[in-house]
């Protein structure tokens, strides 16, 4: 019912256009979400490097159905990886396929990327496909597997450690060298596909986290569970693995002082950066695809109140 309800929610402009007038609403989402412009963005970006840092940039928007409205994403994109080169970030790009066409033409999408990699490896920023649902897996895949060879280190993708299927994947992705940022995955997946269990979901991590430390290209570990966080911390250490080959990732405006602790104690923390007129969506859709999300959020607050900030 709750998952239904955000759904329902995701959809309805006329609540949007409430809860934007509602400051409370909008103060509540600016916790979360960098401001609606890519200069508001760039802003939150130049804040986070004096924070010593890095930020990956992402443009909100997903499961756009109309082909043109898809090359209007490629060209706000373009301007948002030139927008990191030109204020001089240290930072990045990611981008969801389903923005530039991935539900209407595999070819149109795989157009529309190619696009951006040209433009980004012009300006010399990295660009990430990140992963949706698991009903998008497969071709984001094809797609990134597709493009790699002749774009290199300007592109990564995600992996999701709930995934039945993701250690076969970060298996090939190792062997090709690829740039690729793990998660835990936060869409509602069936059993057959996903693991269900917390524990599960958590020995799926810690597996692909230390295969790709001990062979990976610069992986992203991408967690705000602190239990992960220090197991990853003690595999390095017992491996020997130095601190520049690997960097930390978080949510913008979750753990601010989990990030600043990670970062003072010499670690690479990346912090994901949504912007955009799309907000409201984003968060609906975030809370749909796991209600948990909400109790998540919460205590993210509660911890970072008890915490150094």
């Amino acid at each position: 019912m709750l998952r239904s309800a955000f759904l329902w929610l995701s959809e309805r402009n006329d609540v949007f256009e409430f809860i934007k007038r509602n400051n409370m609403a909008r103060h509540v989402a600016s916790r979360f979400v960098a401001g609606e412009t890519l200069e508001s963005a760039i802003e939150v970006g130049r804040s986070l490097n004096a924070r010593g840092l890095s930020v990956s940039l992402d443009l909100l928007g997903e499961s756009v159905a109309n082909a043109e409205a898809t090359r209007g994403a490629r060209d706000e994109v373009v301007r948002t990886v030139e927008g990191v080169a030109a204020a001089k970030l240290d930072g990045n790009v990611s981008v969801k396929l389903t923005q530039l066409g991935l539900d209407i033409s595999f070819d149109l999408c795989a157009e529309n990327m190619c696009s951006v990699l040209v433009c980004a490896r012009e300006v010399g920023v990295f660009v990430r496909m990140d992963m949706e649902s698991s009903e998008h897996t497969e071709s984001t895949l094809r797609l990134f597997h597709e493009v790699q060879p002749e774009f290199g280190d300007s592109t990564g993708v995600v992996i999701q450690s709930y995934l039945r299927r993701s250690k076969a994947d970060v298996d090939q992705l190792v062997t090709d060298g690829a740039r690729v940022r793990l998660c835990k995955g936060a869409y509602a997946e069936p059993a057959e596909v996903a693991f269900q269990k917390r524990g599960e979901v958590n020995a799926s991590f810690g597996t692909l986290m230390r295969a790709l430390l001990e062979r990976g290209n610069f992986p992203g570990i991408a967690t705000h569970d602190e239990e992960l966080i220090d197991e990853t911390i003690a595999y390095t250490g017992k491996q020997n693995i130095p601190a520049d080959r690997f960097e930390f990732q978080m949510l913008y405006g979750v753990r601010r002082d989990l990030q600043d602790s990670l970062h003072g104690r010499g670690y690479n923390m990346r912090v994901y950066v949504p912007f955009g007129t799309r907000w409201y969506p984003y968060l609906m859709r975030r809370l749909a695809e796991r209600p948990s999300n909400v109790a998540f959020m919460a205590r993210s607050l509660v911890k970072e109140s008890l915490g150094a900030r």
